[in-house]
């Protein structure tokens, strides 16, 4: 079946105003056709294919089996081995075109290919705009001002779609009006139902980058670049630029001869003021021209702080900050540091309120240093002071532990020698005869009052006795042993002891003797 020449002229005619390609029509139309077949007597169950010859137009459909081992749907699969009968070069998986159809399309058929036609070719469309207009984002786009809706902002008519320019993104001071033609940056493009969602910018700083690359040839080309943009929408804009090439002077080609080129931008931004400085790689430098037309003096730039003060002149104050603090405020985009901005005698004010400050802190660090040395020295003091009383004390304690000691040691030695005597004695007393024990006994019977009355009458008889009666035992001088006064243990002070109790007990025995030979 061959389609009508008008029919397939009408459908170059379509693609050709809709700006899409052939291929793209003739598959829109080849799945109008599957859709005419399945709506006919196919129905939906049969997978159906159509190709189009786009030189004959003659239109070839078959229906698809899937090629299975086990069969469970016979409209849409085949058996293997039934599959090799019919051709040998398939596998399981495959789709295999069996019968030919041929039909002649009903009005509802035809009708339902032409909505089919139209559907697809309005989503190729809306698919060419949209990869169309996804290359062209962060890039200038030239459009015309259409009708303003609400809560959306205002349509811009681009050649094949329409752009949102939200309120967000207008500019104050600008008026737009029906049928001007406006020069917009492409911020993003989002898929939509409706098609393809272009949202557009007329304040966003990289406008005006894309203004001095089209307005400008050295910043197109890459001899000139613009390295930070700083820019109050509608109102002032400040533009660094350095040459990339020896020679070029980068603020003159952004000006160009007698200011037009920067003259097409401003009437492009409806009246913005824009100033074009030069970038330094000095930052002392680049601050000082940051904030032209005014003149720096002097600038003390704080890298832990990131911020820098900058010393102008006393005339020169308020043309640094600017209106509002506009200059001042730019500068400081443009830079990236927070700028102080100070007039000479300001500046000289706090240099010697810093000096004084300075001053005054050494003198307190002097002081508290002076004293902290003073502290530690009567701390060193106070600790020698302890250091010395602890020693006495350990000293104390010592001898009194000594002390201590030689007490204890005393009485011990005491009880030792007592037990010894009394060892000694029991061992005398066991070595006495019989006669020593007798006597011993009859002098233990004695009281003491008897032994007084011995002891008054022995000093009587000895007064009595006279000198020429003692004869020659009153110059018998008692022999000394030759270890006499040389008593070192315990044992010699208890044979000491023990012969000088023997004598006294001898010479008592004699003395009762004698008085009991008188009586």
């Amino acid at each position: 079946m061959a389609l009508k020449s008008d029919f397939l002229i009408a459908l170059t005619q379509l693609a050709a105003e809709r700006h899409l390609p052939k291929e793209e029509v003739l598959k829109a139309i080849e799945a109008a056709l599957v859709s005419a077949f399945k709506k006919d007597s196919y129905g939906d169950g049969v997978n159906i294919a159509v190709k189009l010859n786009p030189n004959t137009g003659e239109i070839r459909a078959h229906t698809l089996k899937t090629v299975v081992e086990v069969v469970e749907d016979n409209k849409t699969e085949i058996r293997l081995s039934d599959a090799l009968n019919i051709r040998k070069d398939v596998a399981l998986g495959q789709e295999m075109e069996m019968e030919s159809l041929s039909h002649q399309a009903s009005r509802i058929a035809a009708q339902t290919a032409k909505q089919v036609v139209l559907q697809r070719l309005r989503e190729a469309e809306r698919e060419m705009v949209y990869e169309e207009f996804a290359k062209r984002v962060d890039d200038i786009i030239s459009g015309v001002v259409g009708q303003s809706e609400i809560g959306r902002g205002l349509v811009v008519e681009l050649d094949r779609a329409e752009a949102i320019l939200p309120p967000e993104e207008q500019i104050p001071t600008e008026r737009y009006r029906r049928g001007q033609r406006l020069k917009v940056y492409a911020m993003e493009v989002n898929r939509s139902p409706r098609g393809p969602e272009i949202i557009v910018s007329r304040r966003h700083s990289q406008l005006l980058r894309r203004l001095f690359e089209l307005e400008v040839p050295e910043v197109y080309n890459g001899i000139v670049e613009i390295r930070s943009i700083a820019r109050e929408a509608g109102s002032r804009s400040k533009v660094a630029v350095i040459a990339l090439q020896d020679g070029v002077d980068p603020i003159g080609s952004c000006i160009g001869m007698r200011g037009n080129r920067i003259q097409n931008i401003v009437n492009e931004l409806q009246g913005e003021k824009i100033d074009v400085v030069r970038w330094d790689r000095d930052l002392k430098r680049f601050i000082s021209n940051a904030l032209s037309p005014a003149e720096v003096v002097q600038v003390v730039a704080d890298e832990d702080d990131h911020g820098a003060v900058v010393v102008v002149p006393e005339r020169q104050l308020s043309l640094a900050i600017g209106k509002e603090g506009q200059n001042a405020r730019l500068a400081a985009k443009l830079t990236g540091w927070r700028l102080d901005i100070k007039s000479m005698a300001e500046w000289e004010a706090e240099r010697a309120q810093i000096k004084l400050e300075a001053q005054a802190a050494a003198e307190a660090q002097a002081k508290a240093k002076e004293e902290a040395e003073k502290l530690a020295a009567e701390q060193a003091v106070a600790e020698a002071e302890e250091n010395a009383l602890e020693e006495e004390i350990r000293k104390l304690e010592e001898e009194e532990a000594a002390e201590q000691t030689e007490t204890v040691a005393v009485p011990v030695l005491e009880e030792v020698l007592e037990e010894i005597l009394a060892q000694e004695e029991a061992a005398q007393e066991e070595e006495q005869p019989e006669e020593a024990v007798a006597l011993q006994d009859e002098l233990d019977a004695f009281t003491l009052e008897d032994v007084m009355v011995d002891e008054a009458v022995d000093e009587e008889e000895e007064e009595e006795l006279p000198f020429e009666e003692m004869g020659d035992e009153i110059w018998e001088v008692p022999q000394l042993t030759p270890d006499a006064g040389k008593i070192r243990f315990a044992e010699d002070i208890l044979d000491f002891d023990r012969g000088g109790r023997e004598g006294r007990s001898r010479r008592g025995r004699g003395k009762r003797r004698a008085k009991a030979r008188r009586r």
